[in-house]
């Protein structure tokens, strides 16, 4: 366990772990699953365009995750309900990365890599970019932190109080690419939402305030990285995959320890 290559995954997954840790309160607070699934499969495209123009992975699954958002954003609405338009945009997205990975030469027998990660083989230059990619997003969440709980909670109010939602909703997009950017060498473009959606429902139970939510869904992350590292390496398991069922074992003992507890008003967050 104190491989060098240990060490780096180990310090990876938990950068992503803090990273995911408030956005995915977000996700869960705005019901926002299949937009992370639909941005996290449009990452492929992404990777297709990287190994198609020779251009850094990181800027190219940016532009494609901003662009998803932007289609997403016009099309709801128009016809569709908007469950409807990101299950068609995220499968056609996830498609058509496949196939787009697949015509790029020298790329086939690394596909899985892609769709699952490989957290094992992380590189230092892997680590600065997923770090900075971490207090991207914190740095931005915290800033906006405020006017997106406002948001979340009321936008009626929010806009009464000079906010404008659909604003705060692009720094969530914003925040969301950054994060599937920094991801998808760790845990893959399917298991990236996962890391999102499932520390902070685990964490949700436990919680009284959205900031308690947040370092609680931080701290269960960053125990589920540690925990299916150690998993993987024992069971000779996929790491990425190994990783998720960690926290999924997580959000069950959470939830169980929390209905054996008598309920009480105000013991644990409602968003």
């Amino acid at each position: 366990m104190l491989n060098d290559f240990m060490i780096r995954a180990a310090l990876a997954g938990i950068g992503l772990a803090i990273a995911c840790a408030p956005l995915g309160c977000f996700v869960v607070w705005r019901r926002m699953a299949y937009f992370g699934d639909a941005t996290a499969h449009a990452a492929l495209l992404g990777v297709a365009l990287s190994l198609a123009l020779a251009v850094p992975l990181f800027p190219a699954v940016i532009v494609v995750a901003l662009a998803m958002a932007a289609a997403v954003a016009s099309l709801t609405g128009r016809g569709h309900a908007s469950d409807t338009i990101l299950g068609v945009l995220s499968h056609a997205a996830l498609a058509a990365g496949l196939v787009a990975v697949s015509l790029v030469p020298g790329v086939r027998s690394d596909l899985n890599a892609y769709l699952f990660g490989d957290i094992l083989a992380v590189t230092r230059g892997d680590l600065v970019t997923i770090w900075l990619g971490a207090a991207a997003v914190v740095g931005l969440l915290a800033w906006r932190w405020s006017a997106l709980l406002l948001s979340t909670l009321s936008p009626e109010m929010a806009v009464a109080a000079g906010i404008r939602p659909r604003l705060e909703q692009w720094a969530l997009n914003i925040a969301l690419a950054l994060v599937v950017a920094a991801g998808i060498r760790i845990v893959g473009a399917l298991l990236i939402s996962a890391m999102l959606i499932i520390p902070a429902a685990a964490a949700r139970p436990l919680s009284r305030t959205p900031e308690g939510m947040a370092v609680a869904t931080a701290a269960l992350g960053m125990a589920g990285v540690v925990g299916g590292l150690a998993a993987a390496w024992t069971q000779d398991s996929p790491t990425g995959p190994t990783i998720v069922c960690a926290v999924a074992v997580l959000f069950v003992l959470t939830n169980f320890a929390a209905s054996l507890k008598p309920r009480r008003k105000g013991t644990n967050i409602r968003l």
